[in-house]
């Protein structure tokens, strides 16, 4: 199964390689993706102010804590990436090995609840596995809405290391998925962002 799992790739709306292969091509070097900026921060809302993106699955375990802490990595200076789950449970280890590979440091970040960002502002909302975009088709304050699925690398079986792989994989496709979304400001990116709505 293929990283990006195959799916249908994103909706717009209002309202394989390890350290040797991807991961030393991709690495960030010296950045950390910081500690986790809670949900007591406000969002800026003057113009030209960093616009916020949340990133939702299901255990907010993997993979929404893998993007939030690559696209804080590679675009802080525009962007404000959370994190949060319909079910959420705790970081997994190996999702936080994937990232020191390439020198991002998620270990301060935590499983959060949809619940403790209730009232919160987001200029886009993407969900990254089915069962959380059927359980949260619509986040309440979420000006765009996307949708990507990623396969759930914690379900993976095997030696640690075939584990480690799979996360490696799910990696991989967020950084590509990120960089050709966000990473290019200005840029349609994907997904129809440049009709109505540009990142």
């Amino acid at each position: 199964m293929s990283a990006d799992g195959g799916d249908e790739g994103c909706v717009s709306g209002s309202g394989a390689g390890g350290e040797g292969e991807m991961g030393s091509r991709w690495r960030v070097k010296g950045v950390s993706a910081g500690p986790d900026p809670g949900v007591a921060r406000e969002r800026e809302s003057e113009r030209g102010a960093k616009r916020g993106v949340l990133f939702i699955c299901t255990h907010n375990s993997a993979r929404s804590q893998m993007a939030e802490g690559l696209l804080r990595a590679l675009h802080g200076d525009r962007y404000d990436a959370f994190s949060a789950g319909t079910e959420p449970t705790s970081v997994h280890p190996l999702a936080i090995r994937a990232m020191a590979e390439l020198g991002v440091d998620i270990s301060s970040q935590r499983s959060k609840g949809l619940n403790e960002l209730e009232g919160r502002d987001f200029d886009f909302v993407v969900t990254l596995c089915d069962s959380a975009r059927g359980a949260c088709p619509f986040f309440p304050g979420g000006r765009t809405r996307l949708h990507k699925g990623f396969e759930d690398p914690s379900g993976a079986g095997g030696s640690e290391e075939e584990r480690l792989e799979a996360f490696r994989r799910v990696r991989d496709g967020l950084r590509a998925w990120i960089e050709a979304v966000f990473g290019v400001e200005g840029s349609e990116g994907e997904c129809g962002l440049g009709s109505g709505f540009r990142v």
